[in-house]
């Protein structure tokens, strides 16, 4: 089994996403033989966002500097892992409401159509299904479904959104929330999810091999 571990946090070992995410890997490789872990840490090494150039290297005949040529290149890479991958594990905090700028780069690097989706006559299709994906979210206030900041979450709903639209219907959360209101709500919250992990980590099958 493939596993993609995905970090997006730019704080480091202190990442209350780094935490949860390092253990859902753990926990999985606990619980299912023959797992190969591939890490991709886009704070240590980001990918760049698409640009013009980029945009127009793409195009058949078309001629690049090899800057650019390496840019295209590293994110070729990026959607080669995602394809390979049948558990994808995504450390995803909320900055400003929203996913970080670098995993944002990322979703533009493996959201590719003719590869992960397409569009058709009855509109578009998601080619990527069989895939699990686990999100370890984590907020500094509290954005749940009937509190009063639901409104203001841009980040779980559109991992959602993305995800479903490339084919993928099983997608699991693990929420650390609340983590800047004090020390001891983010101890709390971090442990609450640490705990959870079990639920989503059992064994797995992949499809192709199911």
């Amino acid at each position: 089994m493939n596993l993609l571990h995905i970090d997006s946090s730019i704080t480091g070992g202190a990442s209350v996403s780094r935490q949860i995410s390092a253990r859902i890997v753990e926990e999985i490789r606990q619980h299912t033989q023959g797992v190969v872990v591939t890490r991709r840490d886009l704070d240590a090494a980001p990918l760049d966002h698409l640009d013009s150039r980029m945009l127009a290297a793409m195009a058949p005949g078309s001629e690049a500097d090899v800057e650019t040529q390496q840019k295209l290149a590293d994110g070729f890479a990026a959607l080669e892992e995602f394809l390979r991958a049948d558990v994808v594990v995504i450390g995803a905090p909320m900055y400003n409401f929203a996913i970080s700028s670098h995993l944002k780069a990322w979703i533009d690097r493996i959201a590719v159509a003719g590869k992960t989706f397409r569009y058709t006559e009855k509109g578009p299709e998601g080619l990527s299904g069989g895939k699990k994906v686990i999100i370890a979210s984590s907020r500094g206030g509290v954005y749940v479904p009937g509190t009063a900041q639901a409104a203001f979450d841009f980040q779980e709903t559109y991992l959602r959104a993305v995800f479903q639209f490339l084919g993928i219907d099983d997608i699991h959360l693990v929420r650390a929330e609340g983590v800047a209101i004090g020390p001891q709500q983010r101890e709390a919250a971090l442990n609450g999810a640490l705990e959870s992990v079990a639920r989503v980590s059992g064994p797995f099958v992949p499809a192709k091999a199911a």
